[in-house]
C-alpha cells in the first residue's frame, strides 16, 4: 500500500516511474512523506537502471521533497545522501551493482577500490613518495569518518583508506599537497675541522635550551661522511642556507687558529696512545712513558717530518700525565686527522666477568688388620726369643716390650729408660682404630700379643667459584688463601754454635689469573691460569715439612659470551693392598692370619674445572650482573642475623652514602607490529 502511495505521488508530480526506459530519462520531482526506505530504494532502482542488494537490517522511514525536477544522476545522488543520513551506505559490488548495508562495519565489507559516486563507501590505496606512511596515518586519522578505516603499510609506504567517496577525494587532495619534497640537500667538505665535531656543534645550536647536547635536532638532518671529512645537510631551504655559512665560517676559523691543540682523553690512556700517534706522523716514539716528545724524524728527509695529513711542517706529540691529556703541535690538517684517530680510539672499553668453577669429589677408604706377638724364655729356659713386627701395624709390640723390660731392669734416672718410654709413648699415640692385646706367663715362657683393626672412610667435596672482572685485553688476578712458610735452607754450624734457617713464603689457596680478549665475532679468547692448592700435612712423623696438594691449569681457550665450557679435569682411581706376613706360617689357612698384617686403600677422585666469561657492554650490564650477587650475599647474611637486619645494607648506606643495590626491572615488552594490509 505504501509503495502505491509513493508511486501515486510521483505520477502526480509528472514523473512517471513506469518500467519504460524512455520514461526514466525524463526529469522527475520528489515529494515523499514517511515512505518506507526499502520501497524508495526499489523505485530508484527502476528510475536509474542500477541494481541494489538490500541487507535485511535495512529498515526505516524517509521524507524527501524537491522543488525542481531531478535527472537520473541527481536522483541517484539524492538516494545516496538519504542513505547516509539514515546510517546506511551503498557499497559498490560490481558494474552498476551496490549493496545497501548499515554503516557500521562497512569498512570490513568486500567492495571495489573505487566508484560509488560522491557518497558511496569505497576503499583506495595511496602510495606515498616523500612522507612516512605511519606518520601520515596519524595525521589524517581525525579526518576519517566514524566508520572509516585508515591503515599504514610501512613496507611499501602505502596508505589504505576505506571511507565515503567524497571524503576519499578530500584525503587525496590533502596528500597531494603534503606528499611533496621541498627539502634542500647540501654537501660541505671541511678542510681544517673535524666533520663529526662540527656536526655536534650544529646540533647543539639547533636544539632548544635545556635539551640533551647529544640529541638530534628535528629541523635539519646532519650526516657525517668520515671518508671525505664532509657534512651532508638536509632540511628546509630557509634552515639549511644559514647553517652552510656557519659551517664554512667555523672551518675557516679553525684554519687560522693556533698550531697547538690539547685533547683531554675520556677513556684511553695517554701513555699508551702517544706512541701510536707519534708513529703516524713519523716521530720517534717516546720510550718508557717519557713525557718529553722526541723530535727526531724517522720517515722524512732533512728538517721535515712526515705528517698524517700530508703537510710539510714538523708534528710533535706529547702527553700531560696530570690530566691524561695529549698535546699536538702540528698544522690544522694533521691535527684534524690525529683528532679523528683519537676519537675512534678514545672509547669506553668493554669489560669481561670471568667466573670459574672448580669441583673435586674424592673418596678414600682404608682398612688395616694386624696381629703381633712375642715369646721369650726365662730362668735359663731353652725357649728362644721370637716376635713379629710389621710396618703397617700399630702400636709396635717390641717398643712396648722394651719399655716394660726397662722398667724392671734399669734405674729410674737412666737415659736408656727415658728413651724406651718415649718410643713406647710415640708408638701408642700413632695407633688408630681398635687395639687389644695381652701378656702372660706359662711355665718358663713369657708371651704377649697385640691385635689392631682400623677402617677409615673419607669423603670430600671441594667446590670453589672464583670470579674476577677486568677490562678487555687487561690481565687480572684474584687470590684467596694464605702464605705459608717453606724451608729453603738450613745450616746448623759446628756444635750448633750458629744455626740459621732460610724460609720462603708461598701462596696457598685459590688463584685465578686471566687475560680476556674480545673478538670481533663476539667470542672471547681467554689466556688463563687456574690453581687450587691446600696443605695436606707433614711428610711424616719424623719429618715435619709440609706436603702441598696442588691442582693447576694453564691454557688458552675461545669461549662464546655467556657460555660455560670445561677447561680440563682428572678422573683418578687408585687401589692399593699391602700384606706383610711371616714366611710359611702366614700361608697356613685360617691360622695364618695370626702371622700377618693386611692393609687395603682405595682412592677415587673426580676433578673438573669450568669457566664462564660474560661481556659487559655498559653500566646497565654491570648493574644487572652485580645485583643478583649482592642479593645472594645479603640473603646469606640475613639468614645468620638474629635480628633480621643486614649489616651490608647498613654499611652501604652509612659509609658509602649510597642506596643498596637492587635488581633491575625487566625490560619493557617490544611494541606491537604495525597493522598491515
Amino acid at each position: 500500500m505504501k509503495r502505491l502511495i509513493a508511486l501515486a505521488i510521483l505520477l502526480a508530480a509528472g514523473a512517471s516511474l513506469g518500467p519504460a526506459p524512455a520514461a526514466y530519462a525524463q526529469q522527475q520531482t520528489l515529494n515523499l512523506q514517511d515512505a518506507d526506505i526499502r520501497v524508495f530504494i526499489q523505485d530508484v532502482a527502476r528510475a536509474t537502471g542500477q541494481t541494489f542488494i538490500i541487507d535485511p537490517r535495512v529498515q526505516g522511514k524517509v521524507s524527501i521533497s524537491s522543488n525542481e525536477p531531478l535527472s537520473r544522476n541527481e536522483l541517484f545522488e539524492v538516494m545516496l545522501s538519504t542513505l547516509r543520513a539514515n546510517g546506511l551506505v551503498a557499497v559498490p559490488a560490481g558494474a552498476g551493482v551496490y549493496r545497501i548495508t548499515p554503516e557500521e562495519g562497512a569498512a570490513a565489507q568486500p567492495s571495489s577500490l573505487s566508484g560509488g559516486g560522491g557518497y558511496g563507501f569505497s576503499t583506495q590505496v595511496f602510495r606515498l613518495r616523500n612522507i612516512d606512511a605511519v606518520s601520515a596515518a596519524e595525521t589524517l586519522k581525525p579526518l576519517i569518518g566514524r566508520q572509516g578505516v585508515i591503515m599504514p603499510s610501512p613496507r611499501g609506504n602505502l596508505l589504505v583508506v576505506a571511507d565515503y567517496a567524497d571524503n576519499l577525494a578530500r584525503i587525496r587532495s590533502l596528500l597531494g599537497q603534503v606528499d611533496q619534497d621541498r627539502t634542500l640537500t647540501e654537501t660541505v667538505t671541511l678542510r681544517s675541522s673535524s666533520a663529526r665535531e662540527i656536526a655536534s656543534v650544529v646540533n647543539q645550536v639547533l636544539n632548544p635550551p635545556g635539551a640533551d647536547p647529544g640529541a638530534r635536532n628535528g629541523i635539519v638532518s646532519l650526516v657525517v661522511v668520515e671518508s671525505s671529512n664532509s657534512l651532508i645537510l638536509r632540511g628546509e631551504p630557509e634552515a639549511v642556507r644559514p647553517l652552510l655559512d656557519l659551517v664554512r665560517d667555523l672551518d675557516n676559523r679553525a684554519e687560522t687558529s693556533g698550531d697547538v691543540r690539547v685533547i683531554n682523553l675520556q677513556h684511553a690512556n695517554a701513555e699508551q696512545l702517544v706512541p701510536v700517534l707519534q708513529q703516524l706522523v713519523g716521530q720517534t716514539p717516546t720510550q718508557g712513558g717519557n713525557d718529553e716528545a722526541a723530535t727526531t724524524p724517522t720517515a722524512a728527509a732533512g728538517d721535515q717530518t712526515a705528517t698524517a695529513g700530508g703537510g710539510g711542517r714538523r708534528a710533535n706529540i706529547a702527553r700531560y700525565p696530570g690530566a691524561n691529556a695529549i698535546v699536538i703541535a702540528a698544522d690544522p690538517d694533521t691535527q684534524r686527522v690525529l683528532g679523528e684517530v683519537i676519537r675512534q680510539l678514545d672509547t669506553r672499553r668493554r669489560q669481561v666477568l670471568v667466573e670459574a668453577v672448580v669441583v673435586e669429589l674424592s673418596d678414600n677408604a682404608a682398612q688395616q688388620l694386624g696381629v703381633q706377638f712375642a715369646l721369650a724364655g726365662i730362668n735359663g729356659s731353652s725357649i728362644p726369643f721370637s716376635a713379629t713386627n710389621y710396618s703397617n701395624a700399630a702400636p709396635n709390640l717390641l717398643a712396648l716390650a722394651g719399655a716394660a723390660a726397662g722398667e724392671a731392669n734399669l734405674p729410674e734416672d737412666s737415659a736408656a729408660l727415658a728413651a724406651l718410654r718415649q718410643t713406647a709413648m710415640d708408638s701408642l699415640l700413632g695407633a688408630r682404630g681398635m687395639i687389644t692385646g695381652g701378656y702372660g706367663r706359662s711355665g718358663d715362657a713369657l708371651f704377649g700379643f697385640i691385635i689392631n683393626a682400623v677402617k677409615n672412610d673419607t669423603t670430600s667435596n671441594l667446590l670453589s667459584t672464583p670470579s674476577v672482572m677486568t677490562l678487555d685485553n687487561q690481565e687480572a688476578t684474584i687470590l684467596v688463601g694464605q702464605e705459608i712458610p717453606i724451608t729453603t735452607g738450613e745450616v746448623l754450624g759446628d756444635s750448633n754454635s750458629n744455626p740459621f734457617r732460610t724460609v720462603q713464603r708461598q701462596d696457598v689457596g685459590i688463584q685465578l689469573d686471566v687475560k680476556p680478549q674480545i673478538n670481533a665475532g663476539g667470542a672471547i679468547t681467554l689466556f688463563l691460569r687456574q690453581e687450587v692448592s691446600s696443605i695436606a700435612g707433614p711428610v711424616s712423623e719424623d719429618y715435619n715439612e709440609l706436603i702441598l696438594d696442588k691442582r693447576s691449569i694453564e691454557t688458552t681457550v675461545a669461549v662464546d659470551d655467556g657460555a660455560i665450557v670445561v677447561l680440563g679435569g682428572l678422573l683418578d682411581r687408585n687401589e692399593r693392598t699391602t700384606v706383610e706376613r711371616t714366611p710359611i706360617l702366614g700361608d697356613i689357612p685360617v691360622v695364618g692370619n695370626l702371622f700377618k698384617a693386611t692393609s687395603r686403600q682405595n682412592v677415587q677422585r673426580n676433578l673438573m674445572v669450568f669457566i664462564r666469561p660474560t661481556i659487559i657492554e655498559s653500566a646497565a650490564d654491570a648493574q644487572a650482573l652485580t645485583a643478583p650477587r649482592y642479593a645472594y650475599i645479603r640473603d646469606r647474611e640475613l639468614a645468620r642475623s638474629p635480628d633480621g637486619l643486614s649489616n651490608l645494607d647498613a654499611l652501604v648506606r652509612d659509609y658509602m652514602q649510597a642506596e643498596p643495590i637492587t635488581a633491575l626491572p625487566p625490560p619493557p615488552p617490544p611494541p606491537p607490529p604495525s597493522p598491515g594490509l
